[in-house]
């Protein structure tokens, strides 16, 4: 292999491939053999770096050097200046927006500071197609120590010792579920992966799969391992071509490695993967969901016991981890439980990976400590809220968490401490908002994907949802009444506790947090009939300054509802009378507004 000088390192996720990534590449191998380059600089195609906000990301190695926002032209002056002359681009490094000073470390930069990345410790580092990078940053050594240095038994009882928990909602303890499932005696047993990401705005398991699928093989391996299964499935949705496209890849440079297949390393132990493709339902998270969508049945939950590690994919013992929960093992291994346990909390070891999205200035991908704050990771990770606006919520755990308000920013990131700020983790959705959004509004948004993913088996789900639905609708339009509040939250209540699944159980608590934290919004729109943030568009009110207006009809010529009449007011100063607007014809289309020139239109 050729000894390169210098790499550079180039995002080739999915959010940077929509922002030309690829032709960036292109162009930095097109530039170096024109300047007779690519001996010595070795452009590399890597995952997601996580700083999605400023994407797309070029880093120059060995220096260390992080450009953001770089666009296809900025190509040659990078590689005249920078790889050529040793002088930086600045106007493409990073800027500071306290002190306004360019950073060319991503070390020194606020979003990577409190992040520890283990579960992504490989993504923005490493070629995802090419497995010998992944072997270089200790890729499958976890496995050969498993299966050459450990029983089964001894992998079990490290992963239980190391306290890591369920990255994919439930946070059931992952060594207990392994052990339950090793105990069982069965002619066949499956590994499976739950590569099914559906919550709106997450997309943690996505980039995993993009930039390190190694790790993912690797840990399904070790997993077969300790519970005495040789076959993995990997569940993943269709919606994901370039996740299936590279595990697809890795898994086939495994199998050309000796790492999957017979006798791997040299040993009995013999293990292999496949994929299944989901149609991209939500409720096929949930594992019994999974596993019969896997056998071609319908994609429905079923009550448990018996659990997956009893009776799962055809009948056989199974065990169903995620994406993100199966990154971890390799590390765990490699470098011990006592290590793991020493990040995070006593009850919520390791990190979180999460996707940071909606109203703030750093949208991306981070990974950190469990419990740390929700200020830290709002305000110092995050950079704040955009436009210099107020926090007002964030949902945590997808549309089935609950949205938390400044009043829970300090409150650890862990387990048990979102459950009791009425949240959840979830799979590790993080969405911030401001005071543009309004909270009953929001509730409906979630309920409605709800409603729309749920599989309709059992009737809390499938009718009581549709109902909570409908009142918020009620609401939203201008006609609730506190006695639709009242049943909102005593529906909402019954639905908790009669739902079948997991995701039913968990679907009114958008609803119920907004209740208990955003109330007098909720009053307001029932008994005022307003929208504070003038987001629910049947509560806007159109009105005409008098004063203001000059008569001259635009209005009323653009209203396509004739909803724009002349009065017999005519302000001082003015030739003509003003017009008004009826509020009962009004479409709230905003055309009058759009026509004014002379600001006489408002929305209240």
């Amino acid at each position: 292999m050729a000894k390169y000088k210098m790499h550079v390192l180039i995002c080739g996720g999915t959010g940077c491939k929509s922002s030309n990534s690829l032709d960036i590449i292109e162009n930095f191998k097109n530039i170096l053999k024109e300047k007779n380059l690519q001996d010595e600089v070795q452009v590399i195609k890597t995952g997601c770096f996580g700083f999605c906000e400023k994407g797309p990301i070029v880093k120059i190695m060995p220096d260390n050097t992080f450009y953001t926002q770089v666009k296809p032209e900025d190509v040659r002056r990078i590689v005249e200046e920078h790889i050529i002359k040793g002088r930086k681009v600045p106007e493409l490094l990073y800027m500071n927006p306290e002190n306004k000073e360019h950073v060319s470390d991503s070390k020194h930069m606020e979003f990577y500071k409190k992040q520890i990345r283990i579960a992504l410790r490989n993504c923005g580092f490493v070629d995802p197609e090419n497995i010998e990078e992944s072997i270089s940053r200790g890729g499958y050594e976890a496995l050969a120590k498993c299966i050459t240095e450990m029983t089964p038994q001894q992998v079990i009882d490290e992963v239980t010792k190391s306290g890591l928990r369920g990255r994919g909602g439930a946070g059931f303890p992952t060594g207990v579920k392994w052990g339950l499932c090793a105990k069982n005696q069965a002619d066949q047993k499956y590994v499976i992966c739950n590569a099914d990401e559906g919550d709106p705005g997450a997309f943690m398991d996505r980039s995993i799969l993009e930039g390190d699928p190694n790790s993912i093989v690797e840990a399904m391996a070790i997993c077969g391992y300790a519970i005495g299964a040789t076959k993995g499935l990997v569940y993943i949705r269709a919606e994901y071509p370039l996740a299936i496209e590279r595990l697809r890849i890795a898994i086939s440079q495994a199998r050309e490695y000796g790492l999957l297949g017979e006798n791997i390393l040299g040993t009995n132990f013999c293990f292999d993967i496949e994929l299944r493709y989901g149609a991209g339902a939500f409720v096929c998270g949930e594992e019994t969901a999974l596993i019969h969508s896997m056998e071609g049945q319908r994609g429905e939950p079923t009550l448990k016991p018996p659990f997956p590690a009893v009776s799962g994919y055809m009948g056989k013992p199974s065990n169903v981890n995620n994406v993100e929960t199966f990154a971890n093992v390799p590390v765990i291994i490699t470098k011990g439980a006592d290590w793991f346990k020493t990040i995070g909390t006593e009850k919520s070891a390791g990190t979180k990976v999460f996707a940071l999205a909606g109203q703030i200035n750093n949208v991306g991908l981070i990974e950190v400590p469990m419990g740390i704050t929700l200020r830290e990771i709002i305000y110092e990770i995050g950079g704040g809220i955009k436009n210099g606006r107020q926090f007002k919520a964030v949902q945590t755990g997808g549309p089935s968490g609950g949205c938390l308000t400044a009043k829970h920013l300090d409150t650890p990131i862990d387990y048990d401490s979102l459950v009791a700020a009425g949240s959840m983790m979830g799979s590790g959705g993080m969405v911030v908002m401001d005071e543009t959004s309004c909270m009953p509004a929001i509730a409906k948004f979630y309920l409605e994907f709800t409603c729309e993913e749920s599989c309709g088996k059992c009737s809390p789900c499938r009718i009581g949802n549709k109902r909570l639905c409908e009142i918020l609708e009620k609401i939203t339009d201008g006609r609730g009444t506190m006695e639709d509040l009242e049943e909102l939250r005593n529906l909402a209540a019954v639905i908790k506790d009669t739902a079948l699944c997991g995701l039913g159980q968990t679907s009114p608590n958008p609803v119920l947090s907004t209740l208990d934290n955003f109330w007098d919004e909720y009053v307001e729109h029932v008994v005022d009939k307003k929208c504070r943030a003038g987001v629910c568009k049947k509560l806007m009110r159109y009105e005409i300054d008098r004063e203001k207006c000059i008569g001259c009809g635009k209005c009323a010529k653009g209203c396509p509802a004739d909803a724009i009449t002349r009065t017999d007011y005519t302000a001082p100063g003015h030739k003509l009378a003003s017009m008004v607007i009826d509020s009962e014809k009004c479409l709230k289309c905003g055309a009058c507004i759009s026509g004014c020139k002379f600001g006489a239109i408002s929305v209240k």
